[in-house]
């Protein structure tokens, strides 16, 4: 991955965006319902015994001669979990999809850190060996070298990684992927709406903002190959024998087409954030104005 100093400085003026309020038991830099000790204030109520003395309001006291004592919002860490898709159709393109991903991945979990969040990243198809980083920014070169170590082959099933995601309480759950899964390409659209919106409503029932990063090579969303070629599966490594003309593209645009509005349209109905991720767009470009929406400026 080749992301100079200037990338994450300028990231690091943004942060991700919650969407609601945090409910965790650690330290960090997220608003939570309970009651605490940072600076930013919530309420008032009245004094009890035990209160501690220098949160009495006496201006309060002066007017309405009664004791209250001011409440601030605590702050609390986040957890940011990032599945990546490392099958083996990520491993596909000039602009490889499994590198844009796991730019992707670094980009939203430098976010996180920089707001002393929680990182977890998986591996989907190693779910139970998670990267997890916290402490901030420092956690950086250990999750650099973890995504390089990535290797993009076999199969991954992206709603079994979703199911075994730990509960961890609320927070955000962003799934990086092409989402080249046969559940998800069924050509009953009703079937493939479904098999969205249960994982989205999984990932509801969990307390977490969805976001769906999906990464496609330039050539799969242009297609300009013509004559008879030998198309390989390269997961299942079946091969089929196909004469592509004019007519057999626009097939294929039209598939795609109602392909990505079907992700597009589930993730609209859940409230869950969706981005279409070109291999060929620069990277700044991506980050900084096609995801602007998921960022607390």
């Amino acid at each position: 991955m080749k992301l100079d100093t200037a990338f994450f400085d300028k990231l690091s003026r943004l942060r991700l965006t919650m969407g609601q309020r945090i409910s965790m038991n650690l330290t960090g830099n997220r608003k939570s319902m309970q009651k605490g000790t940072s600076m930013e204030f919530s309420d008032f109520r009245e004094y009890m015994t035990g209160d501690d003395i220098r949160r009495i309001d006496w201006n309060a006291y002066g007017r309405l001669d009664r004791l209250y004592v001011k409440e601030y919002m605590e702050e609390k860490e986040a957890i940011v979990s990032i599945l990546l898709d490392t099958s083996a159709s990520m491993d596909y393109g000039a602009n490889k999809k499994g590198e844009c991903a796991c730019v992707l991945a670094a980009a939203l979990a430098y976010l996180g850190l920089n707001n002393m969040d929680r990182v977890m990243l998986y591996d989907m198809k190693k779910m139970q060996q998670p990267f997890v980083a916290g402490g901030g920014k420092k956690a950086l070169p250990r999750l650099v070298d973890w995504l390089e170590q990535r290797s993009f082959d076999g199969t991954a099933d992206i709603s079994e990684a979703v199911r075994q995601l730990p509960a961890k309480g609320t927070g955000v759950t962003v799934i990086i992927s092409d989402f080249f899964q046969e559940s998800f390409l069924e050509d009953d659209a009703e079937a493939t709406a479904s098999a969205v919106t249960k994982l989205l409503r999984f990932l509801a029932y969990r307390r977490q903002k969805s976001v769906l990063l999906h990464v496609l090579a330039g050539e799969e969303l242009s297609v300009d190959l013509t004559g008879t070629k030998n198309l390989i599966d390269m997961e299942e490594e079946s091969t089929l024998r196909l004469t592509i003309d004019a007519a057999s593209i626009r097939v294929y645009e039209k598939a795609l087409g109602q392909f990505l509005g079907q992700l597009e349209r589930a993730c609209a109905k859940n409230g869950a954030f969706y981005a279409l991720c070109s291999t060929q767009k620069d990277i700044y470009q991506l980050i900084f104005q096609d995801l602007r929406m998921l960022y607390d400026i």
